[in-house]
């Protein structure tokens, strides 16, 4: 199996249109006509991980965080990113990122915290906006059966867990073919009835084209009638950040000790305890200050996350309990999350977790 073939299955699971725009996700250097070797899984693909991934003849590296981010305008070992891109490829690695789309992920970053925490009734915390849209189409009949299947196939009619999902009502339609036309029924200068069906489907927006290839390829008129429309509605299947409730409410300075456990951590950075007990938690892996308003609309008693700000923790307002648990501690189940789902994928070849230390955070203590 090549690079290409890996990467395009990883995708069909994590879409890479998940991502923020601001990110650099997907192939970062590595040829995708290469044989897979073995796959080496990492959260940062920093030079020691790379010499790993040579000891362990694997040469594609999956990695959380993208070691190009911006910036880069030449090649030549004067820095840590430098040296480990000019690594892999003198070794012939491929490096592959996936960052926010898998934060972003309904089963991702995210939902790993949660699942850590005993966390249920799982929400997203800031679903992502503005990329649904809604395909209506008319067909004969006799080829709507035929037309829904096509859309399907291309990934039409997924809503949260269910898919094949349309709605089609009844309808008569009409048109007149013109000189020059080859009609699939009627002739030329006549005007047509004919019995339809309208045929309405869901879907993702970076979908659209292989969805408007299926549908007219499926089609069996020359000139199909289709329309397309943006919907405002939010997915509440793909955003960054989640939140859920715990079993029992809990004390706050007991609810730390927990969080300690749970993340194997030394120190929590918080806000003011509020003499309230906590029950509904939010979290948002990696710099997530930017999700505490959202934490508080959706009346959380504590928030989860890392690189909290002098300033941010203000914003609490005695209402919300916000914890800093480290950027790399809240992702440090990435590697496993993606360390299983590749095993579930792929078994004709090695998939290894990376053992090299790559927080660069310590604690004196």
């Amino acid at each position: 199996m090549t690079i290409g073939e890996v990467i395009s299955k990883i995708e069909k699971r994590i879409p890479l249109q998940q991502a923020e725009d601001f990110d650099n996700v997907g192939l970062l250097c590595g040829i995708p006509s290469r044989n897979v070797s073995g796959i080496l899984v990492c959260h940062d693909a920093l030079e020691n991980v790379v010499s790993e991934a040579v000891d362990k003849n694997c040469n594609l590296i999956v990695c959380f965080h993208p070691i190009i981010f911006s910036g880069l305008k030449s090649l030549t070992g004067k820095n840590y990113v430098e040296r480990a891109v000019l690594k892999a490829i003198e070794n012939k690695i491929a490096i592959y990122a996936i960052h926010t789309a898998f934060d972003n992920d309904l089963f991702g970053v995210n939902e790993g915290i949660c699942r850590q925490l005993g966390l249920k009734d799982l929400k997203i915390l800031q679903p992502k906006k503005n990329n649904l849209k809604q395909l209506t189409v008319y067909v004969p009949k006799e080829y709507s059966e035929q037309l829904k299947e096509a859309l399907f196939s291309s990934g039409a009619g997924s809503i949260g867990f269910y898919d094949e999902c349309s709605f089609t009502a009844d309808g008569n339609g009409t048109f007149r073919p013109a000189e020059g036309s080859n009609p699939f029924s009627g002739q030329q200068g006549v005007r047509e009835n004919a019995d339809e069906n309208m045929i309405s489907v869901i879907f993702e927006g970076y979908k659209q084209g292989q969805v408007i290839a299926a549908m007219k390829a499926a089609h069996p008129y020359e000139e199909v009638a289709y329309q397309i429309y943006s919907l405002e509605n939010e997915n509440q299947y793909s955003g960054l950040g989640m939140y859920g409730e715990l079993d029992e409410e809990m004390e706050e300075k007991d609810f730390l000790m927990l969080v300690k456990e749970k993340f194997n951590l030394e120190i929590i950075r918080h806000s003011d305890f509020n003499d309230k007990k906590i029950r509904r938690v939010g979290v948002l892996g990696g710099s997530g200050a930017s999700g505490i308003k959202s934490a508080l609309s959706k009346k959380c008693d504590a928030y989860l996350t890392g690189d909290v700000k002098y300033h941010d923790f203000f914003l609490a307002e005695s209402k919300m309990l916000i914890c800093d648990i480290g950027h790399y501690e809240s992702e440090q189940f990435v590697v496993h999350q993606l360390f299983e789902i590749l095993s579930q994928k792929f078994s004709t070849f090695a998939i290894s977790k990376s053992n090299e230390k790559t927080n660069p955070v310590n604690y004196f203590l």
